[in-house]
Formats: C-alpha cells, sequence, structure tokens
C-alpha cells in the first residue's frame, strides 16, 4: 500500500500497521505542522490496537486533529525513493486516492518516484521512503 493505493508487486512493506509509507510521511507531516508529537507517539507499536492498522483511518484520525486546530490542508508534494518496484505508472492512482482521502483536488498534491540510482542511499531493492511537506491555512 502507498497512499492508500494497492501497488502490485513482489516486493512489499514489513510493518506494525500496514506500513504505508506515504500515509506514514504525511501523518508525520501534518502532526509536525502543527507543532504535535509524532505518529510513533500518537499510534505506538506497543499498542495492540494499532497492530495491522489501516493507515487511511490514522489519516482520518489525524485529519480531525488539523480541524480541531483551527485549520486545513491545502497542498501536499511528496518524493518517494525506492528502487523497486517502478512507481511512476502508479502516481495517477495514488494521486486520485490521496484527493479523495484528504477531499481536495488533485492538482494540489505533487508525488514525485526517484530511485536511489545506485548510490547505496538505501539497501538495493529493499528500503523504500517517503519525504512530504504540506501546506496549512489558518480557518477563521
Amino acid at each position: 500500500m502507498l497512499g492508500g493505493t494497492e501497488i502490485p508487486s513482489a516486493y512489499g512493506l514489513a510493518g506494525h500497521s500496514d506500513a504505508d509509507v506515504l500515509l506514514h510521511a504525511l501523518i508525520d507531516g501534518l502532526l509536525g505542522a502543527l507543532a504535535l508529537p509524532d505518529i510513533g507517539q500518537q499510534f505506538p507499536d506497543t499498542d495492540p490496537a494499532f497492530r495491522n492498522a489501516d493507515s487511511r483511518q490514522l489519516l482520518k484520525t489525524v485529519l480531525r486533529m488539523v480541524r480541531q486546530k483551527g485549520y486545513r490542508l491545502l497542498q501536499l508534494d511528496s518524493t518517494l525513493v525506492t528502487d523497486r518496484p517502478k512507481l511512476a505508472s502508479h502516481i495517477p492512482d495514488i494521486r486520485q486516492n490521496l484527493a479523495r482521502l484528504l477531499k481536495i483536488p488533485e492538482n494540489r498534491i505533487g508525488i514525485k518516484a526517484k530511485t536511489t540510482e545506485g548510490t547505496r542511499l538505501a539497501l538495493p531493492e529493499k528500503s523504500i521512503s517517503a519525504l512530504v511537506t504540506v501546506l496549512l491555512r489558518a480557518v477563521k
């Protein structure tokens, strides 16, 4: 799962929840913008309630927190870094799913897919990372 989208692949992510690295980075971006504790403190992997949790549900919880603090999400930009699977063909589906989850237009969602290009910045074909920047607006 990436961005709430199932990506068919021989590769998969391992984690306490569904390990959706893009949604987890988005959650951390939103929490950070609100100066709140990170995803690990909000939804600890020591709590059995979050075992195999659907990251889309965790995101909905955090979006409620954003609204309760008097903000709304205007835009996000993300970069996914992985050698496998190749993600470029999946970006339209991920963007569409994020737009639906976040209730913002697709043209306010940036998604880029990069590889490590042999630099050994990550374990070849064994890792993925996501970087997310969010833009919030105070709601009066």
